[in-house]
């Protein structure tokens, strides 16, 4: 799916012009981009959460010649998907309190954040039965 193809569904379903569409997508992009390039975090309820991480610099291998090189310290963008889109993708009914589960599981990221860990998604779907 394109830009284009998402102006195209807000024209369809909403009935704003093909201008006036263009300009809210655009808008709603424009909002994200700024809110993570100033290294917030964006939760949209159901979906997901998108966050701006710090990468240190480390030591890696060039796998062609086995050279060490170094990878410079960099942002990366993580995208952490909501139960309910996870529920989605595979088929299954959403959960009944979602907005509960989106809050367990970001607490849960924040916590191993804090701890310097990575957030295993596949452990709070087990602890959640």
């Amino acid at each position: 799916m394109t830009k284009a193809d998402i102006i195209e569904g807000v024209y369809e379903k909403v009935g704003f012009s093909k201008k006036e569409s263009a300009e809210i997508v655009e808008l709603v992009f424009d909002t994200l981009k700024e809110t993570l390039e100033r290294g917030d975090k964006i939760k949209i309820s159901g979906f997901g959460n998108f966050q701006v991480r710090q990468k240190k610099a480390r030591v890696g291998r060039n796998p062609q010649t086995g050279k060490e090189i170094e990878i410079s310290a960099r942002r990366v963008l993580t995208f952490r998907p909501s139960q309910v889109l996870k529920s989605a993708l595979n088929g299954e009914a959403p959960p009944e309190d979602h907005a509960e589960i989106d809050a367990r599981e970001e607490a849960a990221a924040d916590a191993a954040e804090a701890r310097g860990e990575d957030f295993d998604e596949e452990g709070m779907e087990d602890a959640e039965g």
